[in-house]
């Protein structure tokens, strides 16, 4: 699919806020759809089947997250928040429900576009197989449950290691929050960020060539973890925040 066939759904009520995201996406290729509610919003999204939904969260009839909760019922599209709550509780709840970036304004166009266009490539090559997964110097035979170098050299991952990269990888290329890794790695009753730091370094030493500044195994600060599918993309390595700063995305903690 080309970037001139993409569709964008903008779920936002600001009139003048509309007409800068339809001339900024359009100017690029894309074509728009607008929804000031988020009855509209989630309406639109089953009608038209967009591939990418920006939201705003302040809607006039309901809260921005109903729209993500409601489309991730049914659909993994691409969706951004674009909002001007700027607390990292709202950014929690966010990606708890679904969301795949979160933009606050005042904001960036051209950075805006840039995250947009990521998270489309990441969505078309869709899934990660739980076949090999390619780490680089690295390969997980995600099945069998090994790991080589590319020397052939076996990187020993223990059971635990293995739970968090598959959970990771089932995620594709989407943060998991901390709270949703713990709970889906030891369980509903267990609550140690500590002890998931410390596996997480783990991992990192064995499988990334600079576990001080890892490509593949990133840390969203604050949020969570997300397992990066193409460590080459480049909107995965500086890019700006909406303030003019480097994202979210950093090396580890």
């Amino acid at each position: 699919m080309t970037e001139a066939m993409h569709l964008v759904l903008i779920v936002e009520d600001d009139q003048g806020m509309q007409n800068i995201l339809r001339i900024l996406f359009e100017a690029n290729g894309f074509r728009v759809i607008v929804a000031e509610t988020a009855a509209r919003g989630e309406q639109d999204a089953r009608l038209y089947r967009p591939d990418v939904v920006v939201v705003d969260l302040g809607l006039p009839d309901r809260d921005g997250h109903t729209v993500i909760t409601a489309i991730r019922a049914w659909s993994p599209v691409p969706i951004v928040v674009l909002t001007a709550r700027t607390g990292e509780a709202q950014r929690l709840v966010a990606f708890e429900l679904g969301a795949d970036d979160y933009v606050t304004k005042p904001f960036s166009p051209p950075e805006l576009l840039a995250r947009a266009r990521a998270i489309l490539r990441r969505h078309v090559r869709g899934e990660l197989p739980m076949g090999v997964l390619d780490l680089g110097e690295v390969s997980v035979d995600m099945t069998r449950r090994s790991a080589r170098r590319r020397d052939g050299c076996e990187v020993r991952l223990t059971p635990l290691e293995h739970r968090i990269l598959e959970t990771l990888a089932r995620h594709g290329d989407r943060i998991v929050t901390h709270a949703a890794l713990i709970k889906e790695v030891w369980g509903p009753h267990r609550n140690d960020s500590r002890a998931l730091r410390v596996h997480i370094g783990s991992l990192r030493g064995k499988l990334e060539v600079d576990p001080s500044c890892p490509k593949f195994i990133c840390t969203e600060l604050g949020v969570g973890y997300r397992l990066v599918v193409n460590a080459e993309d480049p909107s995965r390595s500086a890019e700006p925040s909406s303030s003019g700063h480097l994202s979210s995305t950093a090396c580890p903690s």
